[in-house]
């Protein structure tokens, strides 16, 4: 294996068309004059995804719009589509604008490209077939695409069926009345969705979320991220010794009236840079011992999300729980909710709405898609070593069970999460896709995110 890529590719099927695959394809197009897309995706709506198909106005992205374009280097691209299109009256780059409008933007981005290089196929892919000259992907109705590159862009591992009476954190149904107990398992940001969609409606009834350490995700702040240079970060440090530099670093910035939400930002272009320059044992002692507070204090809410969850935690109608979910039963018209405290005291919460929304982290082996189900069981792929999702290459080389890096097949955003940790947010995924269209399209093979 040269690590060479195959130029041109003249078809590129794009196996998922949630906000990865529609940002693939977008620069596909852009980059590729001569190259045809192909996207299959199962739900016909093409460019949302789950996170943007909603429709409900309180789902409020948590990323301001300066972050939000498709393309790396036009960072006002967005802002623009909104202002030309009437879809938020008086937007800025620093507002955050719901999901549903992100979803508009991003079928936006593929629409004008249908029909000439484009096509759309409703279905699901059961199985890919490499070979020596391109990719068989086979469909649910039994027909075939043939291809020369495939790209797997199927998003998070998510359980097809809820479990135990829970309903999936994708699940909006309201609950049968407006004073119903909803409990809430997972304290993150698809909590924060169903508490202020919750609220929006005016439920009544007492909501309880719980999570292990009972952390709710910080609020953005206005502002300029502060400039941090990648020879300042101590990359290949301890995960200790990192969290000590990135602490004074926000003491001293604390110092000059600057809000340490302004420094993380600062950090985020070097993200991938941290992981990449850890090994494993240091990656998977991070995980157990600091994912969750990173998480809250990086991935943070909207003010006005904030605010309502304040305001309904003051009145007593939302507990945040601190304890460990020990598992689901459900009990007719209810589910009971099992959980264990930090002291051992273990308590049945009953429920008459409960919600499964402990993040993303799942089993990837059982909940990701179908096809990625079938090349893990045939070895033509792997899991990377932490299990968070497909093992790939630098440059989104899916890899082997035997370690072989494959030269047509190549797996991007959030099913491919190892190599890069934080490819989930439309910021950093732009930009590996980006890349890939460009060493595609042969005018680049530098590794991705090298810098």
């Amino acid at each position: 294996m040269d690590g060479s890529f195959p130029h041109p590719a003249r078809h590129v099927l794009i196996i998922g068309g949630g906000a990865s695959g529609a940002l693939m394809a977008t620069h596909l197009l852009h980059s590729a004059p001569e190259t045809r897309v192909t996207i299959v995706e199962k739900s016909g709506i093409f460019g949302c995804g789950i996170a943007y198909a909603t429709d409900n106005p309180e789902h409020i992205l948590n990323t301001r719009v300066q972050n939000m374009s498709a393309f790396p280097d036009d960072p006002d691209h967005f802002l623009r589509w909104l202002r030309t299109r009437d879809e938020d009256c008086g937007a800025t780059d620093q507002c955050f604008v719901s999901r549903a409008t992100y979803g508009r933007y991003l079928e936006s981005l593929v629409s004008p490209w249908s029909d000439n290089r484009l096509r759309c196929v409703l279905g699901e892919v059961l199985r890919l077939e490499p070979t020596d000259k391109g990719v068989s992907a086979h469909l649910d109705d039994g027909t075939a695409v043939l291809a020369d590159t495939a790209i797997l862009a199927t998003g998070h591992a998510v359980p097809a069926e809820p479990r135990g009476g829970l309903r999936g954190a994708w699940d909006f149904t309201p609950p049968e009345g407006l004073d119903a107990r909803v409990v809430i398992v997972g304290t993150g940001l698809s909590m924060v969705d169903h508490v202020v969609a919750l609220l929006a409606r005016g439920h009544r009834g007492p909501i309880t979320c719980l999570s292990r350490r009972g952390l709710l995700p910080q609020p953005h702040v206005s502002g300029a991220a502060q400039p941090i240079g990648r020879g300042e970060v101590p990359l290949g440090a301890s995960v200790s010794a990192l969290l000590r530099w990135l602490r004074r670093r926000v003491r001293t910035a604390e110092a000059q009236g600057i809000p340490w939400q302004l420094v993380l930002d600062g950090l985020r272009p070097h993200v991938a840079a941290i992981w990449r320059s850890w090994d494993t044992e240091t990656r998977a002692r991070f995980l157990r011992h600091c994912a969750s507070r990173w998480e809250v204090h990086r991935h943070r809410m909207p003010p006005q999300s904030a605010q309502r969850i304040e305001a309904a935690r003051a009145t007593g109608q939302l507990t945040l729980l601190r304890a460990r979910f020990a598992g689901a039963v459900p009990m007719g018209t209810h589910t009971g909710i099992a959980t264990t405290q930090s002291d051992g005291t273990e308590r049945m919460l009953i429920a008459d709405h409960a919600i499964d929304c402990r993040g993303i982290r799942r089993n990837p082996e059982t909940d990701s898609a179908p096809v990625i189900r079938d090349m893990l069981a045939r070895g033509i792929a792997r899991l990377d070593p932490l299990r968070l999702g497909l093992d790939t290459t630098l440059d989104a080389r899916l890899v082997a069970r035997g370690g072989v890096a494959a030269r047509r097949v190549f797996a991007i955003g959030p099913c491919a999460r190892g190599a890069l940790w934080e490819i989930t947010a439309i910021p950093d995924i732009r930009l590996q896709c980006a890349e890939l269209a460009r060493a595609l399209s042969g005018q680049s093979d530098s590794a991705l995110l090298r810098s």
